[in-house]
């Protein structure tokens, strides 16, 4: 019943979950700004005009008419004009710079947090995993010269316990020498040694790549595997790592390799359409998703692009390194030109999402 109208609201929840993901990252900069005595002159839930407002001490507090995340306005820093200071003490750009650093970073931190939440919540909710059991074999596998079989569980390698097929890759690369394979059959439990070999594979991102194989491919079985306890923070800390060099990978592919079509970008329709449909698939999945997308607005953000936190960042470890702030028309035409290809980066993802849906409807 939960599950059925859980996902019957999916666009409703998906647009919440990027408002709260937003809004969330900026409640990070709140926190530090607030930390180091940075007057916070607005704190806005949602974009555009202001419907309510609740000014608490020097805040003003306000709900806004566009509920897609939020923003933070500190007194001498201003987004829309880079150049704007102000001389007392409780302002934004009198603070150290490593000071400064450190509310910047808040926010992506925040993104890092509210993902290692998730994923413990994932854990203790259960995550639907491939079971490390033989499907079938490559011609002239290893596995299968062996002694291996089909539908064998493999339990452990080299001592070490198997629980989900990733575990099964993972320690077939870190092998050295042969490999001692525990795998169950029937009732029956059987030791099997062999060596990997160096041959040709295909990543994640289509690529021809050399890794060690065995010459097994799964079953396909799929059952709910459960991380309680220091598990679910061991499984919470693994994801969140796992994702963020996924996407700074994803990055390489897409802008040195050129692997990756920029065609295959995304947009704000992708993200809820996406996250729409894994709201239908139930809780855990669109928990699953929303965590990714965390970790993805934590990563981005960092980008040393200017107008996003890691621009920002950049400019103050150079004030940091150098002891003088940057060139005030140098800050400027760069904070300018990061804006600018932001918007046409959304411009551009926006279209895209746009062609994929009339491409699907012819």
């Amino acid at each position: 019943m939960f599950g059925a109208s859980f996902g019957h609201f999916g666009i409703i929840y998906a647009l919440l979950a990027l408002s709260f993901l937003i809004f969330f990252h900026e409640f990070g900069h709140f926190i530090a700004a607030r930390i180091f005595k940075v007057k916070v002159e607005v704190f806005s839930i949602g974009f555009g005009k202001k419907i309510l407002t609740k000014k608490i001490g020097d805040t003003i507090y306000c709900l806004s008419l566009i509920p897609l995340g939020g923003y933070v306005q500190m007194k001498g820093q201003n987004d829309i004009d880079p150049l704007e200071k102000s001389d007392d003490e409780n302002s934004y750009n009198k603070k150290a710079p490593w000071k400064r650093i450190i509310i910047l970073f808040a926010g992506p931190f925040a993104n890092f947090v509210l993902a290692f939440f998730l994923y413990a919540c994932i854990g203790n909710l259960g995550v639907r995993e491939l079971a490390p059991q033989i499907g079938d074999f490559s011609n002239n596998s290893i596995a299968q010269n062996a002694g291996l079989q089909i539908n064998d569980t493999i339990k452990e390698i080299n001592g070490v316990n198997i629980n989900i097929w990733d575990d099964v890759k993972k320690s077939i690369q870190s092998s050295a020498g042969e490999m001692d394979i525990l795998v169950k059959r029937s009732d029956k439990l059987i030791h099997v040694n062999l060596t990997a070999q160096i041959g040709d594979n295909k990543n994640i991102f289509g690529e021809t790549v050399q890794e060690k194989l065995i010459g097994v491919s799964p079953s396909y079985v799929v059952f709910t595997m459960y991380y309680r306890g220091f598990e679910s923070i061991i499984y919470a800390g693994q994801k969140v790592i796992q994702n963020s060099l996924l996407i700074f990978q994803t990055l390489k592919k897409l802008v040195i390799d050129r692997i990756i079509s920029p065609k295959e970008l995304g947009g704000i329709i992708a993200i809820v359409d996406i996250t729409s449909d894994a709201a239908k698939l139930g809780l855990v999945s669109f928990l699953m998703l929303t965590a990714l997308i965390s970790v993805n607005l934590g990563v981005l953000n960092l980008l040393p692009i200017p107008a996003l936190d890691g621009g920002h960042i950049m400019f103050n470890i150079y004030e940091l390194i150098f002891r003088r702030a940057p060139n005030e028309k140098v800050f400027y035409y760069m904070t300018v030109a990061g804006w600018l290809l932001l918007m046409l980066l959304v411009a551009f993802t926006i279209y895209n999402d746009i062609a994929r849906i009339v491409t699907q409807k012819i």
